[in-house]
């Protein structure tokens, strides 16, 4: 029968896409659910059909054939499935099925179809079409004279090219590339030298390109608010994930967390969003790596979640003269930032301890714990290093010192920019000296090549060195 959709909430989007006669694809709010069967629309109907069941009510449906023809419908808890109202040319080829026709799957249940009448599904690969080509952009040398250059870099610039207002600059961790967001919404690649290696158009409120890694490649991520799209690079199709209302992609770690206020979060894998499962009560999922996120209570410790897996534990080691954790500030790859109590109330250790084992990593000379508390985490790239609030750290050569009134805002290189009684300086750690720089001078985003990439409004150049 048809019906119209009226009253029936349009949350959560649910999408039955059929590949072919064994394999289909059930996205419920985002989340990839992989079919394997000899009749994948009932198996994929029985999957929305019991998620219908806990909701307490029926939900909307789109069911998409493999040659993209779609099929509005209504899918009841008790595997009644009804086709919305459409034009009558179009007559849906979609099963109309009562609940007697999803019986024997619903009485067996769909979780033991899922996991144990089949071998895995493979989902979906990738597309792995090239980009249409697009226009290029206008690229010109220029001249850098807004402002004073960084420390160590001409005026003159090899190229420039205009950006999206407000947008930035995204530099990959081996300084071959950059990408940029222009003005035209295309997300345009190059290399060091300002040649396009590709392009691609991107929708009007595309967040800022990221490199970021999933499936264990390194890939161009944007966010939007309905989806996450990221690019293998090379000039190939991008990937799309849709996303749930109030979705947020996070990029604290190695690879993009999506989380969803209080309802939990999901880590990106095989192209789908995985959920982050076993959180412990009274913690906070803190940044994903891969397909793990790591976890972690106020007081410690840490967890790490991946699919399909045991929680994991990790300890924290504690530094010389600590007595218990105070409180876990934050992460990033491979690092947590720690606050250690002493002996004395008044005093605390900051420490940046491994997530991996749970090592210290860096320890921070002793400060007053009101002083900590907002202590920005500035790490460059490679690990070498890093500011912690004013705790300016060398992990190679495993130096930590106090710089007073240091507040980290980039580092590039190992060049740490900071703010030093409200005057712009800079500092390598590990015995470079604290410098005073021109109040406005340009703080490059990454280096490409040999160029420093800066931006002034809405114009990105490429800096030569001196």
């Amino acid at each position: 029968m048809t019906v119209a959709d009226k009253g029936i909430p349009s949350w959560p989007k649910v999408t039955i896409r059929l590949y072919d006669d064994h394999n289909a694809e059930v996205k419920i709010a985002g989340r990839s659910h992989p079919v394997n069967h000899h009749d994948p629309r009932q198996a994929a109907l029985a999957l929305v059909a019991e998620r219908a069941g806990q909701l307490g009510r029926p939900v909307k449906a789109t069911a998409v054939e493999a040659d993209g023809s779609s099929w509005p419908l209504v899918i009841h808890p008790d595997g009644q499935v009804d086709a919305i109202e459409v034009a009558a040319k179009r007559k849906p080829i979609w099963p109309i099925l009562v609940a007697a026709g999803l019986a024997i799957v619903l009485v067996g249940g769909t979780t033991a179809y899922l996991l144990l009448g089949r071998e895995p599904a493979t989902p979906k690969p990738p597309a792995v079409n090239k980009l249409p080509e697009l226009p290029a952009p206008r690229i010109v040398p220029d001249q850098f004279i807004a402002r004073p250059a960084p420390p160590g870099w001409a005026a003159s610039a090899s190229w420039t090219l205009d950006i999206a207002e407000g947008s930035a600059p995204a530099v990959s961790t081996d300084g071959s590339e950059v990408a940029v967001l222009t003005e035209d919404q295309k997300l345009v690649v190059l290399d060091s030298g300002g040649k396009v290696l590709w392009q691609d158009e991107v929708p009007k409120n595309a967040g800022d390109p990221v490199y970021t890694t999933i499936d264990s490649q390194q890939v161009l991520a944007v966010a939007t608010p309905k989806k996450l799209l990221y690019w293998p690079g090379d000039g190939f199709e991008r990937t799309e994930i849709e996303l749930p209302d109030g979705a947020d992609v996070q990029f604290f770690g190695s690879s993009p967390l999506v989380t969803f206020g209080d309802d939990g979060a999901s880590v990106v894998s095989n192209g789908a969003l995985q959920t982050v499962q076993n959180q412990p009560r009274f913690s906070t999922v803190l940044l994903a790596e891969g397909d793990k996120a790591l976890i972690a209570r106020y007081a410690g410790p840490l967890y790490w979640s991946q699919p399909g897996k045991e929680l994991q534990e990790r300890a924290l080691k504690p530094p010389a003269g600590a007595t218990s954790v105070n409180h876990i500030a934050m992460a990033s790859p491979g690092r947590a930032m720690v606050i250690w109590n002493t002996k004395n109330p008044s005093e605390v250790i900051p420490t940046v301890n491994s997530t991996a084992d749970g090592s210290v990593a860096a320890t921070c000379p002793k400060v007053d714990l009101l002083r900590v508390q907002n202590w920005k985490w500035v790490p460059d790239q490679t690990g070498k290093v890093a500011a912690y609030g004013e705790c300016v750290i060398d992990f190679i050569g495993r130096k930590t010192s106090l710089i007073q009134d240091f507040d980290p805002l980039s580092v590039t290189g190992t060049t740490i920019y900071a703010n030093v009684a409200g005057s712009l300086s800079s500092i390598v750690p590990g015995g470079g000296k604290l410098t005073a720089l021109p109040a406005n001078a340009a703080r490059p985003w990454g280096v490409a090549g040999n160029r420093a990439i800066v931006v002034h409004d809405t114009v990105l150049y490429a800096l030569d060195k001196k």
